[in-house]
């Protein structure tokens, strides 16, 4: 009983997101529209999991969301249902015109044309940028979004550091780029993204959604997260931009051991005594690894390296 129960809501799911593939289809074609692979145009269709986002957004009338890439459409529509104001940013002329006309004059949905990683976001939202984001879960700027996969770091490496900007982000990216970002140290998907991800916010996993919620289908499983922005980071250093410089050479080289991986490395200009000295300085083996050290623990030794501690 129990298979014929789940064969039965595993079909109620197919026909339903067959039917929410064919409505995009149809809606992109009534305008001569069909993804782009330039732009890595995958449309979400299924309605559980737009529900998902929607809800971990955990959206009110007082907040203002940031869309980046919104397509169809399809998540707009439910942003809008229950955020104040809606902006979204769309890459693709075409998709900009259609959403343009089905969103015309309605008081909470703003479409920007243009380029996320071009967009000036402090001038779109003077007043966070002005007064702060709020914590992670109130009022603010909350960036909600189904990620284009080739451009996925490069926009949350760009929009994490915007400090007083956004509290909160709810992406859909590939699942192996969000496996990266929630890593622990000593695991093979721990690297630089990690800790970059990691020093500004806190990662949490929504879902996991298959390649059938989308049309068309991605080669790939993908995931959301969501990530709550800290009003300071969990650790502190002197010097975050060096710190990163470390995690860089540190990672950069991941076989060796961090005093071979980093001495000679030109943006830190450290020798190998100097190395073995500042390890000591933190009580860390100076055969490790760039790979099995902490956040924290890379803060500390960016410090001692520096004349901090």
């Amino acid at each position: 009983m129990a298979t014929e129960r789940k064969s039965g809501r595993q079909a109620s799911m197919s026909r339903r997101e067959s039917k929410g593939a064919g409505g995009v289809r149809q809606q992109l074609a009534e305008r001569g529209l069909s993804p782009n692979k330039r732009f890595g145009q995958n449309f979400l269709t299924d309605e559980g999991i737009l529900s998902q986002i929607v809800d971990a957004a955990d959206l009110s009338g007082s907040d203002t969301v940031l869309e980046i890439g919104p397509g169809a459409g399809a998540l707009t529509r439910r942003l809008a249902e229950r955020a104040g104001r809606v902006v979204a940013v769309e890459i693709d002329n075409g998709l900009t015109a259609m959403l343009r006309e089905e969103f015309a004059g309605h008081p909470r949905v703003e479409i920007i044309g243009g380029d996320i990683l071009k967009t000036d976001l402090r001038a779109l939202f003077p007043e966070a940028a002005a007064s702060g984001a709020s914590p992670a879960g109130t009022a603010g700027v909350k960036a909600v979004a189904n990620l284009p996969y080739y451009i996925t770091t490069p926009i949350l490496m760009q929009l994490l550091p915007m400090e007083r900007l956004i509290s909160r982000f709810v992406v859909m990216m590939q699942k192996e780029v969000a496996d990266r970002m929630q890593a622990q140290p000593g695991s093979k998907d721990y690297g630089a993204l990690t800790l970059a991800v990691q020093y500004y916010a806190k990662p949490d996993l929504v879902t996991l959604v298959p390649p059938s919620a989308f049309y068309p289908p991605p080669e790939v499983t993908s995931a959301v997260l969501c990530l709550d922005r800290y009003e300071k980071p969990p650790v502190q250093t002197g010097d975050p931009d060096r710190m990163f410089a470390l995690v860089a050479a540190g990672f950069g080289k991941r076989r060796k051991t961090l005093v071979n991986a980093v001495t000679g490395a030109p943006q830190l200009g450290i020798d190998a005594d100097r190395m073995r000295e500042a390890l000591a300085a933190c009580g860390l083996d100076l055969q490790i690894r760039g790979e099995a050290l902490t956040l924290a623990e890379y803060a500390k030794l960016s410090d001692a390296l520096t004349g901090n501690i």
